[in-house]
């Protein structure tokens, strides 16, 4: 896609949207693993972390750009991100889930940061390969764009998510879009939809948003109870 097209444009929002929303513990990391570097040292180590961060994030979405050119496996794909898309919509643990060592040399830190990126960053990964319709400089453009973003922005998103939670929504419906869009036009199904269903072109985004968000409300209710269910057996139990 060109620069002129507004396609492009579109796709590219999309990833900073996706980067945004998914962005948040990549943000926690780069805070837990620089909080220990003297404080001439936490602006380098935050560059250099994001800027190693975002290198292998771009190799990682290049080979999953080309994978995903390989019959059904758009599909997996769209399955993978309806899944995570649910998943961004239910309740946070209780507990912290991720464990970071903070180091207290520049490049422990920056060490720290690529790699915990890297592990974390398959939802990213997918959700950009979808959004940018295999088209690498998109995610090139996308991807350093959302760089500040995800900086200086996403504690902001974060506050935005706690205050407004229809951003949450918003942010995962965005990742079901993705999911139906990848989902017609796997090799396997590009050619039937054309011929005979070409409606499913804007019915399957939509259809696929509101089941990620239908789903994501579902489950989060059946968790609320469960635990509530819990609290109620827990008060009670007689005490000795």
């Amino acid at each position: 896609m060109a620069f002129s097209d507004p396609q492009f444009w579109l796709a590219a929002l999309q990833i900073v949207a996706i980067d945004l929303v998914l962005g948040g513990d990549n943000a926690v990391i780069i805070a837990l693993a620089c909080r220990r570097l003297p404080e001439k040292q936490r602006n380098l180590g935050i560059f250099w972390g994001v800027f190693g961060a975002i290198a292998i994030r771009i190799i990682l979405v290049f080979f999953a750009i080309n994978l995903l050119a390989l019959p059904y496996l758009k599909l997996i794909g769209a399955m993978l991100l309806v899944w995570i898309g649910i998943k961004l919509l239910l309740p946070e643990p209780s507990e912290p889930t991720h464990e970071v060592d903070a180091s207290v040399s520049l490049m422990g830190a920056i060490k720290t940061i690529i790699i915990a990126d890297a592990v974390m960053s398959l939802d990213n990964v997918i959700g950009i390969a979808g959004a940018a319709r295999g088209d690498l400089t998109l995610v090139i453009f996308g991807l350093l764009v959302s760089v500040p973003i995800i900086v200086w922005g996403s504690k902001l998103v974060m506050k935005l998510m706690n205050r407004f939670p229809i951003v949450i929504f918003i942010g995962a419906g965005l990742l079901g879009w993705i999911a139906g869009t990848m989902a017609i036009t796997d090799s396997v199904t590009i050619d039937w939809v054309n011929a005979h269903a070409a409606f499913l072109h804007w019915v399957m985004p939509v259809g696929m948003a509101l089941t990620v968000i239908l789903a994501g409300k579902w489950l989060t209710a059946r968790a609320q109870k469960r635990e509530i269910a819990l609290v109620d057996l827990t008060d009670d139990t007689p005490k000795k």
